[in-house]
């Protein structure tokens, strides 16, 4: 670089354009079916660790992988490590591997690594997958290699001669071949295409016996519709195309790994070969819970199961020593909660129009799937209550977790009450924290005023009420009679002969429970003498006393 130039100068765009126009993936909205998936957890997620996985570790991985619905998994790059080598023999003589599940192995194409490789799959009696690879870009065949196009290709007809030999040779009508030209997208696309049809045109698949060619996005080096542009040029112009299955293998450098997948789906690609969380090599392979969800989240079968979510993750976090981002789609802890008031009334309200109308589609606002397809549920990942919330949150919270349906009003009033903690004490509230303040602020409050006893009495005639209270003030017992059209009114009445006023201006009560001793709460807001209004709740097992209490309640927070 020279002196004085920006450092951005450094750098020009290394990818190629097909040579002529593929842009028939541009007429298509939307992916109508999911691709045949390949799991590369066990090999290209695993050899991104920090700490490689155990032998015992890869099994329980791959066992999670096989209920998961995966139906092709690579298992490793057997001459690679013993481990990964052991880890075929164990799954192949343990007899460990589905009748419908096919694993796939790694090779160079070397010939005493694919020989290794051949050695790992020896009684292989389910199908398998031998995938060999070369490097094909223009930067590796001048840098690493030093050999020109003929040389490289030359590599990959080769190998593709050694597997099948290797293959007939020892009666393994159960394998498959897959080739990746590697680094793909630094290669001229018209050149990846000649090394992949020199290859089909040693394995000459069938219809019945499907090759598959592979186009690893290695590394990221375009926009996403360049790499859809250059995958179905492939697909439009390989030999043998309804005898080969046509794979992506996108890495996430640019971050737009999910983007190339999904294009490149619509550019023809049949086959994703990726991680669960996207784990891999530098910033990681495509995302194929991401992948998959987004499908489900339009209605198509993804033909993969993510229903209890959390304990994938909780397995993946144990084994891989990561840790999934709190913020990835679908399965951070993160990704359905909504903290900002706005937001969370808008749920709340959505859920609500759910349960009365029951809509034949899940559209609730925020919410791009039903958190409980994927195993989370609402009370404790959707609303959750910080200094940003607002009432439609805290009620929410307190009916779908207590039962408390609280006035909009008292729920404004509780919101500020609880974002004030939650902003002092600078953390997110536990709906059990939200419900201790609403206690300790509205409910049975009793500080200054006491209620003792009351009874009442009726005048047939006028249908009035006569109510007789004992309370207490500090150390003073008091009684005090009142007459009212109502008993509460009853009761107002007869606290201003002890010089306390209460005006009702609002009521509600309701069970929260059923049956016969389930408990009520009353809702009772009183006039302050601004024009305010003051609230208090009451709870008990009978509704009388529950009105009473709420009533006191708000008393003593107006005289507080």
């Amino acid at each position: 670089m020279n002196a004085g130039m920006p450092h951005y100068a450094n750098y020009t765009r290394e990818y190629f354009m097909p040579p002529e126009p593929c842009f028939d993936w541009v007429k298509k909205d939307y992916i109508d079916y999911a691709p045949n998936w390949c799991s590369v957890d066990l090999r290209d997620g695993n050899q991104a660790l920090v700490v490689p996985m155990s032998l015992d570790e890869k099994i329980d991985f791959f066992r999670m992988l096989v209920s998961i619905g995966f139906k092709e998994i690579e298992i490793g790059f057997p001459a690679a490590s013993e481990t990964e080598f052991e880890l075929a023999r164990t799954l192949i003589e343990q007899d460990m591997i589905p009748e419908d599940v096919t694993i796939q192995v790694l090779t160079q194409a070397r010939e005493h690594i694919i020989k290794k490789t051949f050695e790992a799959l020896e009684g292989c009696k389910t199908p398998a997958i031998v995938h060999v690879y070369n490097s094909t870009s223009v930067a590796q065949r001048e840098q690493v290699f030093h050999k020109d196009k003929e040389q490289i290709k030359n590599i990959a007809v080769t190998g593709a001669k050694l597997l099948k030999e290797l293959t007939e040779s020892e009666g393994h009508d159960n394998h498959r071949f897959e080739y990746s030209p590697e680094s793909f997208t630094g290669t001229e696309p018209e050149y990846a295409l000649e090394v992949c049809n020199a290859v089909l045109d040693v394995w000459k698949p069938t219809p019945a016996r499907k090759a598959i060619i592979n186009l690893p996005v290695t590394v990221e080096m375009s926009l996403p519709h360049v790499y859809a542009s250059q995958v179905e040029y492939i697909s439009k112009n390989l030999k043998y195309r309804d005898a080969v299955e046509v794979s992506l293998h996108p890495h996430n450098d640019r971050g737009t790994g999910v983007a190339c997948a999904e294009l490149g789906v619509l550019a023809g690609a049949d086959r994703i070969e990726g991680t669960l969380f996207g784990n891999g090599e530098r910033t990681g392979n495509v995302d194929l819970v991401t992948l998959a969800m987004n499908l489900f989240s339009h209605g198509v079968d993804p033909k993969l199961d993510f229903s209890n979510l959390p304990s994938v993750v909780e397995l993946f976090e144990r084994v891989t020593r990561m840790e999934v981002n709190p913020r990835s789609p679908y399965s951070g802890q993160l990704v359905f909660a909504a903290f900002s008031g706005s937001h969370q009334d808008a749920i709340a309200k959505g859920l609500k129009y759910r349960e009365e109308k029951s809509p034949e589609y899940w559209s609730t606002p925020y919410l791009p799937i039903d958190p409980a397809d994927v195993g989370r549920c609402y009370e404790n990942d959707v609303i959750r209550i910080n200094s940003q919330s607002g009432k439609g949150g805290i009620g929410y919270i307190l009916e779908k977790n207590y039962g408390y349906v609280l006035p909009p009003k008292l729920r404004e009033e509780l919101s500020y009450t609880s974002k004030d903690a939650s902003d002092h004490a600078h953390k997110e509230l536990s709906p059990a924290e939200v419900n201790e303040i609403f206690h300790e602020t509205f409910v049975n409050n009793e500080t200054t005023l006491k209620l003792l006893d009351f009874h009442f009495t009726r005048d047939s005639e006028n249908k009035a009420f006569k109510a007789f209270l004992t309370v207490k003030t500090g150390d003073e017992e008091q009684d005090a009679v009142g007459n009212g059209n109502g008993r509460l009114d009853a009761v107002c009445n007869a606290l201003s002969k002890l010089g306390i006023r209460a005006h009702i201006a609002t009521y509600s009560e309701h069970s929260l429970e059923t049956g016969s001793d389930s408990r009520a709460a009353a809702y009772v807001g009183i006039d302050d003498e601004d024009g305010a209004i003051i609230w208090g709740v009451g709870e008990h097992l009978d509704i009388i006393t529950a009105s009473i209490l709420g009533l006191i309640s708000a008393v003593n927070r107006q005289m507080s």
